[in-house]
């Protein structure tokens, strides 16, 4: 029987090229999104239900229908400070409806479950890179729901015959312009798209604090290309299927960037001199997250090929251009 897998948040940005491969692996794939961020998604590849993945009479009948063998769980909301100025939005959204998924997973004998979380679970790291045993001290209602499934997850397993594996991306970036995937958040509020938005349109790019102890007073950031990020999900999957232990799994370059030598690359990739606004932090900002993604190389054989800031600006920039 060929394995058929539940993608929550399937249509969005990682949701979707994770999909795509998994389709190309041979996989079934069946795709639940309420479409939150987008208008459309009518995948050719892959079953398409438009539901929100708290809806139990949906997620029971694609459970039944599709005889789903495990689950990838991306869906949520992600924008930090939204978090900060609306938490009980995210604490329904993120960490609530994620109890009704486990809960109908567990009733049709659902075993195996992957989920998307976050590096924002650490918050102010006080080692870097940032190994997975760091403590987690989130400074943002986002990273305290990432940090609230993966608790449930591991209370879970303990009690009931639950497996998952949990990916802590650093910074999800970059583009697959031949297939249409890149960032299109509504409203934008990620960094490297932000700058090249800033570079079509001949604007200023605002730099939220610039007094951080870092090398040029910036942020600091891993950034990590998508590509990588998905193939880091077949592995994951992979790993479970092979009856190995639940685990989570730092997912980064152990390089990061600052905010200005982002610029600095937009600048270079558009060729397009840009104007720098320095404004206050921003709260819930750390002032450097890179991470120690060693534990992923030896346990999944996982280790980043597309993530070069070049690459993965440049593959940002042609996807913007495509309108």
């Amino acid at each position: 029987m060929v394995p058929t897998i539940l993608v929550t948040g399937g249509a969005g940005y990682i949701g979707s090229l994770t999909s795509q491969m998994l389709v190309q692996q041979g996989y079934r794939v069946v795709i639940l999104d309420k479409l939150v961020y987008q208008g459309s998604f009518q995948p050719s590849w892959a079953t398409f239900v438009q539901a929100d993945y708290a809806d139990r009479a949906a997620l029971t009948k694609v459970f039944q229908e599709h005889r789903v063998t495990a689950v990838m769980h991306f869906a949520g909301y992600i924008e930090v400070g939204e978090s900060v100025a609306q938490p009980l939005k995210f604490y329904a959204n993120n960490v609530a409806q994620t109890i009704t998924l486990l809960e109908t997973m567990k009733a049709h004998g659902v075993r195996n479950i992957i989920f998307s979380s976050s590096c924002a679970v650490y918050g102010k790291p006080q080692v870097v890179p940032i190994p997975e045993d760091h403590g987690v001290h989130p400074l943002s209602p986002y990273g305290r729901t990432k940090l609230i499934i993966e608790q449930m997850l591991g209370d879970v397993h303990r009690t009931q015959d639950l497996h998952y594996v949990t990916l802590r991306y650093f910074n999800a970036a970059g583009a697959v312009p031949e297939q249409g995937i890149g960032e299109r958040h509504i409203p934008e509020t990620h960094l490297i798209p932000l700058v090249i938005q800033a570079a079509q349109q001949q604007r200023p790019v605002d730099i939220f604090g610039a007094d951080y102890g870092t090398r040029d007073g910036t942020c600091v950031r891993d950034y990590l290309h998508i590509l990588d990020i998905a193939r880091a999900h077949l592995l994951a999957l992979q790993h479970l299927e092979a009856g190995k232990p639940s685990d989570t799994f730092n997912l980064g370059t152990g390089h990061g960037y600052t905010v200005k030598e982002v610029v600095e690359c937009v600048e270079r990739v558009s060729n397009t001199p840009l104007k720098v606004l320095l404004k206050d932090r921003r709260p819930g900002d750390s002032p450097q997250l890179i991470a120690d993604a060693a534990k992923a190389h030896s346990i999944l054989g996982w280790k980043p090929q597309f993530s070069d800031l070049e690459y993965i600006v440049r593959s940002a920039f042609v996807f913007a251009q495509q309108g």
